[in-house]
């Protein structure tokens, strides 16, 4: 089964669950970088949790079946259409040949995850099929054909709404290795801009420059939610397509719970930062994974 590529979208990658143990290699981690709504996403057209799925960030693409297709798209709440009829998102549905798969923009957050019985077929390179770049006008994407399943996602379960608790424009963080370098409690009770600058690699803040002590620091291994401090002052937030060395301190760690939230962070959003503590942070981490266990499973009984 096999569909056509009109128009890309602004970043419309193919991704599974990465590279986590090529970063010796200097390569980084990449797959999808919002882990919890892929795997929805997965679960929703029935994969498994590491099928490959198309991600798509703030306009996805067009697109043409050239054979019937099925599908699913979860993730930020994008305006999709087949035929200029418009879709929910959230839903398995069919794409007949010849129909057009338009996925228009996102007003609230910034990436879904476009799904296909058995995964899109990709190249595996270093022992994963995640792209290294993005999809091209005229690619020819191979899908699976499975049956229209009653599976669905509440609509407002987008990637962020996930953690129940309202967190507004907090992101939860532990001190870095090199918070000494700062003033204690400097991250505290400021707000910073999510810039146009950002990407898959890292989200760049603007805001209050920070001032550290003077230093020379050498370049050690680094990881995506590492907060950098660069040479003005301004905070850098490694993605998952971060690079694996750097040489900037690391002021903060954002927590593995909210690694997925960075992905959903578009341009001109406020955030604060709220440090907590370890046992906190392992504690809130043991929630999310029950909860996306919960939703697997809800899934996995209907059809």
């Amino acid at each position: 089964m096999t569909i056509r590529v009109l128009d890309t979208g602004v970043h419309s990658l193919l991704v599974d669950a990465g590279r986590p143990r090529s970063r010796s290699l200097g390569m980084p981690v990449g797959g999808a970088a919002d882990r919890g709504a892929w795997m929805l996403a997965n679960a929703l057209i029935g994969n498994s949790t590491d099928a490959v799925a198309l991600e798509v960030a703030l306009a996805g693409p067009t697109l043409q079946a050239e054979t019937d297709c099925t599908f699913a798209l979860f993730g930020a709440a994008f305006d999709v259409s087949i035929d200029d009829s418009p879709i929910p998102v959230g839903r398995v549905f069919r794409l007949k040949t010849g129909q057009i798969l338009r996925i228009h923009g996102v007003t609230e957050g910034m990436r879904g995850y476009l799904t296909t019985p058995g995964g899109f077929d990709s190249p595996i390179i270093l022992n994963s099929r995640s792209a290294l770049t993005p999809i091209q006008r005229g690619d020819v994407l191979t899908t699976g054909n499975g049956p229209i399943l009653r599976r669905y996602l509440p609509a407002k379960l987008a990637s962020p709404l996930i953690d129940p608790a309202i967190l507004g424009d907090r992101v939860r963080i532990l001190p870095g290795p090199q918070a000494d370098l700062f003033e204690r409690g400097i991250l505290e009770n400021k707000r910073f801009r999510v810039t146009s600058a950002s990407n898959r690699m890292g989200l760049r803040l603007s805001g209050e420059a920070l001032i550290r002590v003077p230093s020379e620091l050498i370049s050690e291994p680094v990881a995506p939610g590492a907060v950098q401090v660069t040479n003005d002052g301004q905070c850098i937030i490694l993605g998952i397509d971060g690079q694996t060395i750097g040489g900037y301190p690391k002021i903060a760690h954002v927590i593995r719970a909210d690694l997925d939230r960075l992905a959903q962070l578009r341009p001109e959003t406020m955030i604060e930062f709220e440090t907590v503590t370890m046992e906190m942070a392992e504690h809130i981490e043991r929630e999310r994974q029950q909860r996306l266990r919960e939703w697997r499973t809800r899934l996995s009984v209907t059809g």
